[in-house]
């Protein structure tokens, strides 16, 4: 069965069902388009939302992200925000698949459907141009038979008339004979175009036809099965991220469970971010005024509350400071805010503490960058070619001023804990773990906290300290190590890393020999340590 046997005669309804097919087509792309439209006004809704309700940088609620539970929430929208990203991608993915593929392969149906219907009406008016042309022969034939018919019977009655005579006899026998003649031509070029017409007839009927309309079906059945792919796309985009959208969701629950997990954690962080450290007001004194006494003063202990309205906070200034220490912002002096005088004991130690923490990571810094000029001063020395030694002196001095600068702060930040109660034992505490020992550094960084500063200073006098491999590297070009302090390397060698490139382009390495000495690090490929 198939449309070129069965529907051969049923032009027109192949032509409504094609185009009813096509209607189909672009009702779906309109439909995805608009699918689409909701998907990009929901993302961009969604963004919007977290955008909201995001804290800003700076705000009080950036700052309460340190608990978990506020954290949490911010978790939550960044999710979101990743989820709003998952729907512009169905909405991407979906017009690309589905609306520009599909309007695409509509056109081409089109052009398609309609050279077919062209072709079956071209195929159907030749063959009624041969019938108009065989129905014009027939008729004339029909005419010129009764003509001839007509012709003969008059010749007959004029052989009968006695009266005619032969001439008008023989003329009508003529006469008859011609349109007998000519209506027998007729009547053999009606029988040659009927049979042409016939086999016309037969090739439209059952070749032409057949063939345009199984084409046709062909087109439509291509049709029906690219649009069931746009519906099974419809489904896919969306099962595509799918996976995504789930550990946005798993995200989500796990910003939760997190913070209800650690919801004592967050108590304590609170306890430990506000706790002033001052002790609990004591028992307030009885004044006796029925004796005339004087009233006594109850600041018993300067820094302590001193009464219910202190700890409920109705006093404008929030820390229970004397009148005589209270500082305010506005009004405290440089100095004041520089030792953080203005907070409360324990929070004050905080503060000093994380400051002499960042002053020793600046001054581990210098201390490195100071030894590696030493140590490119040092070669320079040896070999003049690699150059200028006295070209390192301003740097070098200038490193020095920033070490002694970095020291008399630590000194000064380390006397203002000593004085808020706490104790001078810096976490930066040694420099080099590769020449001093951080148990016997500690201890003696309490008795003395000038040790601190001049175990940097000892860092510059030791020259034959052991060092532990830390990485492997690769020499890529030969070299001589002609210089005092430098060892040679051929291609391929491989060296053991005893001390990184501290800045000045040399590496200290370890031969397979046992030798040690420096090498160009951009002559080795380094390997991760070992």
């Amino acid at each position: 069965m198939g449309w070129g046997t069965d529907l051969w005669d049923q032009y027109d309804v192949l032509d409504k069902h094609t185009q009813s097919g096509l209607d189909l087509v672009d009702r779906y792309v309109k439909f995805v388009k608009e699918r689409t439209e909701i998907e990009q006004n929901y993302a961009k809704q969604l963004r919007n939302l977290s955008k909201k309700y995001t804290p800003k940088r700076g705000s009080k609620e950036e700052q309460e992200c340190r608990f978990t539970n506020q954290q949490a929430f911010v978790d939550i929208l960044n999710e979101m925000n990743d989820y709003a990203g998952q729907r512009e991608i169905i909405a991407e993915n979906m017009m690309l698949s589905i609306c520009l593929e599909l309007t695409k392969y509509l056109q081409e149906v089109k052009q398609e459907r309609k050279s077919c219907l062209s072709d079956a009406k071209k195929a159907q008016q030749t063959l009624e141009s041969s019938y108009k042309q065989l129905d014009n022969i027939k008729k004339r034939f029909e005419r010129e038979w009764r003509e001839a018919e007509k012709a003969n019977q008059n010749a007959e009655k004029v052989d009968q008339d006695s009266t005619a005579t032969k001439a008008d006899v023989e003329k009508a026998k003529v006469h008859a004979h011609s349109r007998t003649h000519t209506a027998e031509e007729s009547r053999n070029d009606y029988a040659a175009l009927l049979q042409k017409y016939n086999k016309e007839q037969n090739q439209f009927y059952f070749t032409e036809i057949p063939q345009i309309y199984s084409k046709l079906q062909e087109v439509e059945e291509r049709r029906v099965r690219k649009l069931a792919e746009g519906y099974t796309l419809f489904a896919e985009m969306e099962k595509r991220v799918m996976p995504i959208i789930g550990k946005c969701l798993e995200g989500i629950a796990k910003a939760g469970n997190n913070s209800n997990t650690n919801a004592e954690r967050d108590s304590m962080l609170l306890v430990e971010q506000h706790k002033s450290g001052f002790e609990r007001p004591g028992d307030l004194e009885f004044e006796d005024y029925s004796h005339g006494m004087n009233r006594a003063s109850s600041e018993s202990s300067l820094g302590t509350p001193k009464g219910p309205l202190d700890l409920l906070g109705k006093n404008k200034k929030l820390w229970p400071f004397s009148k005589k220490k209270m500082f305010t912002p506005e009004k405290s002096s440089p100095a004041a805010s520089e030792d953080f005088g203005h907070l409360p004991p324990e929070q004050r130690r905080k503060k000093l503490q994380q400051k002499m923490d960042d002053i020793g990571k600046e001054l581990q810094k210098e201390v490195d960058q100071s030894q590696a000029l030493e140590k490119m001063k040092d070669v320079y020395e040896k070999n003049s070619q690699l150059g200028d030694p006295s070209s390192l002196e301003p740097q070098i001095s200038q490193t020095a001023l920033n070490v002694q600068r970095l020291q008399g702060e630590m000194q000064k930040y380390e006397s203002w804990l000593i004085d808020a109660g706490g104790q001078a034992l810096s976490r930066h505490g040694s420099t080099n773990n590769n020449t001093h020992d951080k148990s016997g550094s500690e201890s003696s960084h309490e008795n003395n906290p000038q040790a601190i500063y001049t175990e940097f200073d000892d860092d510059f006098d030791d020259e034959e300290e052991i060092f532990a491999p830390i990485g492997q590297c690769t020499a890529l070009y030969n070299f001589e190590g002609s210089s005092e302090g430098t060892i040679p390397m051929r291609t391929g060698e491989v060296f053991a890393v005893v001390e990184e490139d501290k800045g000045d382009g040399w590496t200290r390495v370890q031969s397979a020999s046992g030798d040690e000495g420096y090498i160009p690090t951009s002559y080795v490929k380094i390997s991760p340590g070992m």
